[in-house]
């Protein structure tokens, strides 16, 4: 499975590049976005080398990682990111600080989503027991509906002092099942 741009009604998608990493940088700097999910603003330098990580992918057969900026009239203002095995999905979502409030990670995270569900009927995975997104998080078990009827399940982790992020969950379909991550964040699965 291969990351290809996509649109929504007010954003584009585009597959991450190295090349992104001084604008996201900019877009990565206030404090205040590193509340709930830790760390710090990371440097152009440190981004490049995460973005060389992500783009060259995990390397483990049958997982793959999936990054887009989302772009707002030409100008990146966040990202979304897929890491995808068997039949789920891992998801996350970050918009700038001054871009948030306008329902762009809604935006974004739906339409991720729905290229996530479209994409992974045209492509045959094997199904893997343990998934975990490229910042190192996992979910232990089988991703997949309980029917096991091959219909994509999308996981999302939530810190659960985080109003926005649930609704960003809820947007997406997604719902908080009562348990905790290894990090303390809520599973949201959909």
């Amino acid at each position: 499975m291969i990351a290809t741009s996509f649109t929504t009604e007010r954003l584009e998608l585009l597959p991450l590049k190295v090349e992104y990493a001084a604008e996201m940088a900019g877009v990565l700097s206030a404090r205040e976005l590193y509340a709930f999910i830790g760390g710090e603003p990371p440097s152009v330098e440190q981004l490049t080398e995460r973005y060389r990580r992500q783009v060259a992918g995990s390397g483990r057969p049958g997982e793959h990682w999936l990054n887009w900026v989302i772009s707002l009239d030409g100008v990146l203002v966040g990202y979304v990111q897929a890491t995808v095995t068997g039949d789920g999905a891992e998801i996350a979502w970050v918009v700038g600080a001054d871009w948030q409030g306008q329902g762009i990670a809604k935006e974004a995270a739906a339409g991720l989503a729905e290229w996530l569900r479209h994409s992974s009927r045209e492509v045959e995975r094997p199904v893997v027991g343990d998934s975990a997104t490229s910042a190192g998080r996992a979910f232990r078990g089988d991703a997949r509906g309980a029917s096991g009827n091959g219909r994509l399940r999308i996981v999302a982790h939530v810190h659960p002092g985080h109003a926005a992020s649930k609704a960003v969950a809820q947007a997406v379909g997604l719902s908080a099942i009562g348990r905790l991550d290894d990090d303390g964040e809520e599973l949201w699965i959909g």
